[in-house]
């Protein structure tokens, strides 16, 4: 029976809408007859990528809670019981065979009741420190699928399985395509390259930090592959005028950004740093200090550790960067370290990996 009915929750973020979709395409390649429902936050984005990546979706009232005193923390609980009994007619409806959480606020309703009613069911955390969601569904899941080591401080080690984040398969090809990633972007192949990542939206202090830097570039004959985020494009598209400068609100084909890159700067979002593990190219990773439980600080360090990157802090950048960053383009021995030691952590077939242990679950009764 191939035609089965799988229900993948998860949003909030594209951390977490991103490994949905790469989970149900695969799951889409085994079994073509199978049906695909989404379930999301009513207001957050995966509203309109889900469609985008060719898949029906429900949407909960729902929201995460605040950490101070709001009057949204007031609607909360009303929230959550209109999602619950919302969660349990689509799950009464659609009948599906396991049901899939990636985390975030929209997936914990949903997975509650999934797990009451005794359907199979797994989730997956990409990050070093998980959310506050699946911490609580831990317990009463099936099967956990993490991306780090050591996560059994906060899920029963028995259900625990390491697959890695789910990744674009592009991002596999990468190393053989650097010569149609300097094409692309129109680059002198003979010059060095940094590739600079904000996430979509950018990130104010990057943004500030390579401001600040443009004239050390230029002096290290340097070429940079901008990447400021849409909020930002306005404020810094007048330094595409330098000649060994590219500001870009977003980068669409991110596969030849990677290809073409010698070094990256990049925050350390779980996703990210999966996909910056199967690039396999030298990184300084500049934390985002502005998220649940510092997370990124401690993705970012789970590589640090391995000797496969570096941290800087955004506290320390003033005193920090310029002494990291010319000691890095000047090292091809660094580089090359580093570049070996990163990709030696990645986790390349962690859809495929993810995906058995969903075929698994379509055995238990």
């Amino acid at each position: 029976m191939s035609n089965y009915k799988f229900i993948l929750s998860g949003g909030g973020t594209g951390g977490h809408i991103y490994p949905a979709v790469a989970i149900a395409d695969e799951l889409k390649l085994r079994y073509p007859n199978a049906e695909f429902l989404f379930v999301g936050a009513s207001d957050r984005m995966e509203m309109d990528k889900v469609p985008q990546a060719g898949y029906k979706i429900e949407g909960l009232w729902i929201s995460g809670i605040q950490r101070k005193l709001t009057l949204r923390n007031l609607a909360f609980p009303f929230k959550l019981i209109i999602s619950l009994l919302r969660s349990r007619k689509i799950l009464k409806l659609f009948k599906p065979n396991v049901v899939i959480g990636t985390g975030g606020f929209a997936s914990g309703p949903l997975l509650q009741m999934a797990t009451s009613k005794r359907i199979p069911s797994l989730i997956q955390e990409q990050n070093s420190y998980p959310g506050i969601t699946n911490k609580l569904l831990a317990k009463k899941v099936n099967t956990i699928c993490v991306a780090y080591e050591g996560l059994e401080k906060f899920f029963p080690s028995e259900k625990i399985k390491i697959t890695g984040n789910p990744i674009r398969k592009d991002l596999l090809e990468v190393k053989s395509k650097h010569i149609e990633g300097k094409d692309e972007f129109t680059l002198i192949h003979s010059k060095q390259t940094l590739l600079v990542l904000g996430g979509s939206l950018g990130a104010r202090r990057i943004n500030q930090l390579i401001e600040e830097h443009l004239e050390l570039f230029e002096e290290q004959d340097i070429q940079v592959l901008w990447q400021c985020g849409k909020l930002y494009y306005d404020q810094y598209k007048q330094y595409n005028k330098l000649t060994n400068v590219q500001v870009h609100a977003f980068l669409n084909t991110m596969d030849l950004a990677y290809a073409a890159a010698d070094v990256i700067i990049s925050r350390a979002g779980a996703i990210s740093v999966s996909e910056l593990c199967i690039v396999g190219k030298p990184v300084i990773f500049i934390p985002s200090p502005n998220v649940a439980e510092d997370h990124q600080t401690k993705n970012a360090k789970a590589i640090v550790d391995k000797n496969a990157a570096i941290l800087i802090k955004e506290k320390d950048l003033e005193s920090e960067f310029k002494k990291q960053f010319s000691n890095l383009i000047s090292n091809k021995e660094k580089q090359k370290d580093l570049s070996e030691n990163i990709e030696a952590l990645a986790l390349v077939n962690a859809t495929n990996d993810i995906v058995d242990e969903i075929e698994k679950l379509l055995k238990v009764k």
